[in-house]
This record gives structure tokens, C-alpha cells and sequence, in this order.
């Protein structure tokens, strides 16, 4: 399972910019919703269900026909599965900007869009938990994952270490008892956040920083969540993110990483895992440790 939404974080890309409405561009690509282009005459390189690929001078054009309610974090999957996986597009970067102009371009207020894209999202989140099953989605992938943090996680200050959307952040800040403070090396990610944390009304701290090098003293916090994020990093700098947890946390550091035979670069994956690599990590801690599977692999690490 692949932690579709987690991507490799574009400084570049700012997912609050101004757009036409039904138009989202940039120096990359052009995403348009078809109910306001391409024009007849323009003839897509190759249509699947949910998109159309366009020829557009040097830059990538989408069209698409999703509505408001489908706007959620599985258009990552349907994303991947239609245009990347058959190899129509490639490299992390213009996905997220892609996913970034599905987005804008399907509500036309960028906060709107962005609070529709994340209402849906989190209460797709919770349906699983609340009805018993769902079928398979990137969303429903994710939330044995989800649900496997908040119970490893207790109550107290959090840190969680590359946050991208945040989705689990604001999980954990709408429970009682649980400070959360999230953090991403894309400033736009971050921004985004916490103007969607605003209109959900959640307190939550957040903050602009390489997870190896965050601006916090040391056990700042009660404990860190390293969740599907050394995947995106090469080995030197995943263990200096994880060093950076250890030094942070008082209590425990929870590192979750999809197991794959292969790292998906549509969603920037750089490294594969497995237990016996979990295993070392946790044996160079010099810290008490557990290794486990659910939903991909599991490290954690008790500080205290």
C-alpha cells in the first residue's frame, strides 16, 4: 500500500495562488475542469475515466470532470492509477502539481476548495471507523494507519515530522488532551495547513523546517510520529530524521513506512523497507524498541 497524498513536498508549488476559475496554471502544467475547457478541436494525447492529457506547448495539460464531492485525497489514487502508473506521466513533482490543479480548478475559492478537499477527505477518514468498511481507496488504505497512531499515541504534546497535508494532525488535534505541532519542509504545505486548521477551528501549532533539523529544544515533546515519510528520504538523511525524533520526543517516537517491492516515484518514494531494516534502525538507537507489521512496517521507540 502506497501512502497516496504524502508527497515528496515542492517548495515550489503554492496551493493557495490566485487562478481563473476552472483553471489552475503554472510554469509546469495546466489543469483544466471540462466544464469550462478544452475547446472541441483539441484532441487528447490519451483519455481515461476520470482525466484527459493534452498537448499544450512545453507544459503538461489536464482536463478533468471530477465534482465537488469527489474531491478527496483518493484523486491521488486515481491519479496514479490513470495517468502515472501507465506511464502517461511521471516524476513526484508533476503529480503534485497535477493533484495541486485537479483541486483548484474543481471549486473556485481557493480556501473553499481546499476545506472541501479536506472535509471530504477526513470524513471519509472516519467512515471506515464508523461503518465498518469501505472499499479500497487511497483513503481507506491509510486508515489502519491512522487508526494505529492514535492508539500508540497518548495524550500529550505531539510533533508530527513531515505532515503534508496534515491529515493526521488533525486527527490527533481533535483529541482532548493532545497539543499537536506539525511540520513540513514545504512552506506552502504548511501555510495550507494551518488556514485549513483555522476553518475547522483546531488549535494547532505548525512549522517550516527539514524534519533533521527542527527549531524545537531538546524532548520538547511528549512524543514524535515519523509517519510514511522516510520513504521520501535517502538513508543518511531518514536517520538523521530519526536521531532529530529521539533528541525531541520524552516518551516515544512512532516511525511507520509502507512495505513495497518497489518505491512508487509518482508519490516521490526514493527507498524500499522491510523488517530487518526496521530492525536496524532500531538496534542503533541504543534504545528499547519494537518492530511490527500492520499495514506496512512499524518502529517504535521508547524514550523514556
Amino acid at each position: 500500500m502506497s501512502d497516496a497524498g504524502q508527497f515528496s513536498g515542492s517548495a515550489t508549488i503554492d496551493p493557495l495562488a490566485r487562478s481563473s476559475p476552472g483553471c489552475y496554471r503554472d510554469e509546469a502544467v495546466v489543469v483544466v475542469h471540462e466544464r469550462h475547457d478544452p475547446p472541441p478541436d483539441r484532441i487528447p494525447i490519451t483519455r481515461t475515466r476520470h482525466f484527459g492529457l493534452h498537448r499544450d506547448g512545453h507544459r503538461v495539460l489536464v482536463s478533468h470532470r471530477l465534482e465537488p464531492h469527489e474531491l478527496d485525497n483518493d484523486v491521488a489514487g486515481k491519479l496514479a492509477d490513470e495517468l502515472f502508473a501507465p506511464g502517461w506521466l511521471t516524476g513526484a513533482e508533476v503529480f503534485e502539481r497535477v493533484f495541486t490543479g485537479i483541486v483548484r480548478s474543481t471549486v473556485d475559492d481557493s480556501v473553499d476548495a481546499w476545506s472541501t478537499f479536506y472535509r471530504n477527505t477526513l470524513a471519509r477518514i472516519r467512515l471506515p471507523r464508523e461503518a465498518g468498511g469501505a472499499p479500497h481507496s487511497s483513503i481507506s488504505a491509510m486508515v489502519p494507519v491512522y487508526s494505529r497512531v492514535l492508539e500508540l499515541v497518548p495524550p500529550g504534546r505531539v510533533l508530527d515530522v513531515g505532515s503534508c497535508f496534515g491529515f493526521l494532525a488533525l486527527l490527533l488535534a481533535e483529541r482532548p488532551g493532545t497539543a499537536v505541532v506539525a511540520s513540513d519542509i514545504a512552506n506552502g504545505t504548511v501555510t495550507l495547513l494551518r488556514t485549513i486548521a483555522r476553518e475547522l477551528g483546531l488549535s494547532l501549532g505548525a512549522l517550516v523546517c527539514d524534519g533533521a533539523r527542527v527549531p524545537l529544544p531538546d524532548q520538547a515533546v511528549d512524543t514524535v510520529t515519523v509517519i510514511h515519510l522516510l520513504e521520501h528520504l535517502d538513508p543518511e538523511h531518514g536517520e538523521a530524521v530519526l536521531a532529530e525524533a529521539i533528541r525531541l520526543a520524552r516518551r516515544r517516537v512512532v516511525v511507520a513506512v509502507p512495505f513495497e517491492a518497489e518505491p512508487t516515484a509518482a508519490y516521490g518514494h526514493l527507498r524500499t523497507f522491510d523488517t530487518a531494516e526496521l530492525h536496524r534502525l532500531g538496534t542503533g538507537t541504543g534504545l528499547p524498541y519494537e518492530v511490527d507489521e500492520h499495514h506496512g512496517g512499524w518502529l517504535v521507540i521508547d524514550s523514556a
